[in-house]
């Protein structure tokens, strides 16, 4: 079993190849770096189309999301962003085409590679308004309340602490901000042995929780209006899970009630916090 230490370094390893790759490389393979575990069908299952948005950057799109949080997340003129797991700056460029030069964006990601990526897009595209932070978004490199609207988009089920993410998203937002998430969840139990992968765990789905889990954490941090905006159903091709299945498995799973979901979740910080918390920084909430 690993430590989450352990899982941190592997996920910042993956994607520091991936930050190193095109996205026609990425776009092959689920764990986004190339790899015996996925297949090349999964890229048009797992992601959305981008390239109608305006502010989209084909640069800056390494087609690891899985849904298109930056659409459902009411921006608007002025607002200050943050993007937890910003990758190559893709959301956050969209984001700054909503928000416009009056506003702010900042990325946040602990891979340094790609930290350097989208910081070389936001120089060739000249935005002076969009910021790239390296950091865990287990413990944001930014200040309290700073934040009208947080966006992320298929990063979280790769982080081992949920728990703390929320409660971070919840300290970063401006009392009456909100956040629009897209993620992995989990409808019933998949196979133990997609768990024990080091590569599924590092690009598609072995780190997600149930949704029902899920939902629950972000009731515990404190957020009000909660609603799931949008819901998709992912299927993986016979070649992924042949990888790791036997027929009878796959038979088996197919004829269950097991599902593996994308959802763009939205939720908003109360205008005042009544969960009777201690001072902050006690740890107590």
């Amino acid at each position: 079993m690993q430590t989450p230490e352990q899982l941190k370094d592997l996920v910042k390893q993956k994607y520091a190849e991936i930050a190193g790759q095109s996205k026609s490389q990425n776009s092959s393979s689920c764990c986004g770096a190339t790899s015996s575990c996925c297949g090349d069908e999964v890229y048009n299952i797992m992601s959305e189309d981008y390239t109608q948005l305006e502010g989209y950057n084909a640069d800056a799109d390494l087609g690891l999301g899985c849904g298109l949080p930056t659409e459902y997340a009411h921006m608007k003129e002025g607002d200050t962003v943050i993007d937890l797991g910003s990758g190559a700056g893709n959301d956050c460029f969209i984001a700054r085409k909503i928000v416009g030069p009056s506003g702010k964006v900042i990325g946040v990601d602990f891979t340094p590679a790609m930290i350097a990526k989208a910081r070389e897009n936001a120089e060739k595209l000249q935005f002076h308004n969009v910021e790239f932070r390296q950091g865990d978004i287990e413990d944001l490199p930014v200040t309290s309340n700073m934040a009208d609207v947080i966006v992320s988009n298929c990063v979280l089920n790769l982080v081992p602490n949920k728990h703390k993410v929320f409660s971070e998203v919840y300290r970063a937002l401006k009392p009456n901000g909100h956040f629009s998430i897209s993620d992995i969840v989990l409808k019933g139990e998949l196979a133990p042995s997609w768990k024990q992968v080091a590569e599924l765990y590092a690009g598609c789905v072995s780190g997600a929780i149930q949704q029902e889990e899920y939902m629950g954490i972000i009731k515990e941090a404190g957020f009000s209006d909660i609603i799931i905006q949008k819901e998709k159903e992912i299927l993986l091709p016979d070649d992924i899970l042949k990888q790791y299945l036997t027929e009878d498995d796959i038979a088996a799973f197919k004829a269950s009630q097991n599902k593996i979901v994308s959802i763009t979740v939205f939720a908003k910080k109360p205008a005042k916090d009544e969960r009777g918390c201690c001072e902050p920084g006690s740890g107590c909430c």
